[in-house]
């Protein structure tokens, strides 16, 4: 099945005399030492493929890609994502550079260098500007900075700030300027926006691209619940080697739970702050008659009559991975679990 590799990076901040705590890019605790979460992720499943803990200097997209290209190559040609994406730490020659020699598609963003403030200028007083879907208009055009070997395909997207009116004035840009800010006058309004700026090697139309970048919000939605509800956030060990470990067996359980919980609740992802009180508040006993063991379960939670069919649905489909297991191998029983899972 086609899938989508999200590749992104979080800062795990370390309040001790750890192996590779050192000052970087910590904008939650300013001057604290800290880790780097090397993830990758397969995109709307939830689970998460691979994780590296590197000192916290160490947040650039040269010391993402190797574990990256490392993991892939583990696997088969065919199992290879349709699609890499990325934000603005990989948005550059090397990243992209290295993704087109292994002709592997990306989707990485851009960050809003002199060049490409220029280049949303002069896209500012085009008319050519197209929806992209939930308020986002696009435009296309090939860019090359300086260090690209050569010109690549960038999307230009920009969306209405809400409330924002100002003085009439005529678009202005500086280099020194952290933001770039852009206005025009619709029906006596001023209009203010915000701008963001992709490259990609996909021919797909712009409004598929900018979904499909919107779509990379969700791996942040998944450190929130790995650092706040598994130990992302919590363990601490002397040695990088061991924080590595650990984070990888947290990742391990993350996934495993997830996928119990989508036998369980197949129409969603069930986060651990609510599915853990759901599927496990409960008391078990164990009896056995005529050579047969049963296991009756009953549910402690307030929600326990919508359980009883949750659990019988689960015990359902192990029946029938049961009944089937014998005749199937190790492939097929996991395709087995992702088709119902997923």
């Amino acid at each position: 099945e086609p899938w989508i590799l999200d590749v992104d990076t979080s800062v795990k901040p370390l309040f001790g005399h750890q192996e590779g705590a050192v000052l970087g890019y910590n904008p939650a605790k300013q001057g604290r030492p800290s880790h780097v979460l090397h993830t990758y992720f397969m995109a709307n499943t939830r689970l998460v493929l691979d994780v590296e803990v590197r000192p916290g200097n160490e947040t650039a997209a040269k010391y993402t890609m190797p574990g990256l290209w490392h993991f892939l190559e583990d696997l088969p040609r065919a199992a290879w994502p349709c699609l890499i994406r990325g934000d603005c730490a990989l948005g550059n020659e090397r990243g992209m550079g290295e993704a087109e020699a292994r002709g592997v598609p990306y989707l990485f963003k851009l960050r809003q260098t002199s060049k490409v403030k220029r280049l949303i200028q002069q896209a500012f007083c085009s008319g050519d500007w197209m929806p992209a879907g939930q308020g986002w208009e696009g435009l296309e055009d090939r860019l090359e900075l300086t260090g690209w070997t050569n010109k690549r395909r960038v999307i230009v997207l920009r969306r209405k700030l809400k409330g924002s009116i100002a003085l009439a004035m005529e678009p202005q840009l500086t280099d020194s300027s952290p933001q770039l800010e852009l206005i025009e006058i619709q029906e006596g309004v001023v209009q203010q926006y915000e701008y963001a700026v992709l490259a990609t090697s996909l021919t797909d139309p712009i409004v598929a691209l900018a979904q499909h970048y919107r779509d990379r919000g969700d791996a942040e939605n998944i450190y929130d619940e790995q650092k706040n509800q598994w130990g992302w956030g919590g363990y601490t060990t002397h040695d990088r080697k061991r924080c590595q470990i650990m984070a990888r067996i947290i990742a391990l359980i993350y996934n495993w739970w997830s996928l119990y919980v989508r036998l369980a609740i197949p129409e969603r992802h069930a986060e651990a702050i609510t599915s853990r009180p759901l599927l496990l508040y409960g008391v078990g006993q164990q009896t056995r008659h005529g050579g047969q063991t049963t296991l009756t379960i009953s549910p402690m939670h307030a929600q326990g009559r919508a359980m009883e069919q949750v659990l019988s649905s689960v015990n359902a489909f192990l029946l029938e991975v049961k009944a089937t297991a014998r005749q199937l191998n190790w492939n097929e029983r996991w395709r087995t679990i992702c088709c119902w899972t997923l």
